[in-house]
């Protein structure tokens, strides 16, 4: 089972957040604590990332079943937020699950397949000498040195272990399944419950052009915008973020 910590116990719903590519639970500590003021808030850790077990395959349908997994040890419906590559995993999880989730908020992302090509992210954290690594600006100097761009080299070193010199990420996998993690799979079937697709104004993730693609498994679909984000919503807009996740899940508690 994916590896998965609780922020809060309020009495709202259930809410289930589902990080993106090269990210942990971690990274949305943040929201969460402030979202638990309310209700309870599990992040988790995907398969590959984190804590969580390391796996020789890394498709939308495998990262889904993962979420379906947690689901039932915490108890079901939820409420979930997915971003980029949680949010794939968090579609699939209410088109093949759809009784596992009540209300969904997909983080600039949409169902289709991009070419928004990571491994060279995946390069330069190989390139990393962990030898040389005794803490974790060492570290960033080395992939600043690569090019890396500031932003980048903080969220990709909350996933290194210093101490135990190792990437807490499968790149060996995420770089050969990188085409499953870039497209997504063709489906029929459709999400009936609320869902809202919430982009960043500075990003291109989640053009007009796709919407179409996204009502057609996803009905109920609203669409919001964070001016001031780019594709990490939660990272550049934090506060933006969490108000526009609790407007969304209250009112569909209302």
């Amino acid at each position: 089972m994916l590896d998965y910590a609780t922020y809060g116990s309020g009495p709202g719903r259930l809410l289930l957040i589902a990080h993106g590519l090269f990210g942990s639970g971690r990274n949305w500590g943040v929201i969460a604590k402030r979202l638990s003021n309310e209700r309870t808030v599990v992040t988790v850790d995907m398969r590959n990332h984190g804590n969580s077990p390391w796996f020789d395959t890394h498709s939308y349908p495998d990262l889904a079943a993962d979420l379906a997994e947690v689901i039932a040890d915490i108890g079901e419906p939820v409420d979930v937020i997915g971003h980029s590559m949680g949010g794939k995993a968090a579609m699939i999880l209410a088109l093949d699950s759809p009784k596992s989730v009540h209300n969904l908020l997909i983080g600039d992302i949409a169902p289709v397949a991009y070419g928004h090509d990571q491994s060279q992210f995946i390069a330069a954290m190989r390139a990393v000498d962990l030898e040389k690594v005794g803490r974790r600006s060492d570290a960033e100097t080395q992939l600043a040195a690569l090019g890396i761009e500031t932003a980048l080299i903080s969220f990709f070193t909350q996933s290194l272990d210093v101490a135990g010199k190792r990437w807490r990420l499968n790149l060996d996998v995420l770089s050969e399944e990188m085409p499953k993690i870039l497209g997504f799979p063709d489906r029929s079937d459709v999400f009936q419950g609320r869902t809202l697709f919430l982009s960043g104004g500075r990003s291109d993730y989640v053009l007009p052009a796709y919407r179409q693609t996204i009502t057609g498994l996803f009905p109920k679909a609203r669409f919001a915008k964070l001016n001031k984000a780019g594709h990490w919503l939660h990272a550049d807009d934090p506060r933006g973020f969490e108000t526009a996740a609790r407007v969304f899940f209250d009112a569909a508690s209302s």
